[in-house]
């Protein structure tokens, strides 16, 4: 069974940093696509950043281009997201998320992924 642990998250005010992580255990597939996902209050969860594993290629929401960063590693079994010049409108809980796509990444994280972890909150202040 996939599981996903996301952890890093927290408050910040404007124009700070945060690095979220995954832990990801249970992957049986050579070729998956991984990401983040972000869901605010009262609005439903946007697909923000994934990456395939096959190529590395990346998708970004245009929102968070130039300012997030994805990134993996398959010998720790982690995905990571760098996140700098956080603004208010950036606060959500994060979910780290998977799936078994071998799609361009975009499309999985536009339309939604097989699996999700329970989130990390990330509060940035103005």
């Amino acid at each position: 069974e996939v599981q996903l642990v996301e952890s890093g998250g927290g408050l910040v005010q404007t124009g700070g940093s945060l690095r979220l992580s995954c832990a990801v255990s249970g992957v049986t597939f050579d070729h998956y696509t991984i990401g983040w996902f972000r869901q605010a209050p009262g609005k439903e969860r946007e697909g923000i950043s994934c990456i395939r594993s096959s190529d590395s290629s990346t998708y970004y929401l245009d929102s968070v281009k130039g300012r997030f960063t994805i990134s993996s590693d398959n010998i720790k079994n982690a995905v990571y997201l760098q996140m700098n010049s956080l603004k208010p409108e950036d606060t959500a809980t994060y979910y780290c998320a998977y799936d078994q796509a071998r799609v361009d990444p975009g499309i999985p994280c536009q339309y939604g992924m097989d699996y999700y972890g329970k989130g990390t909150l990330v509060t940035v202040s103005s």
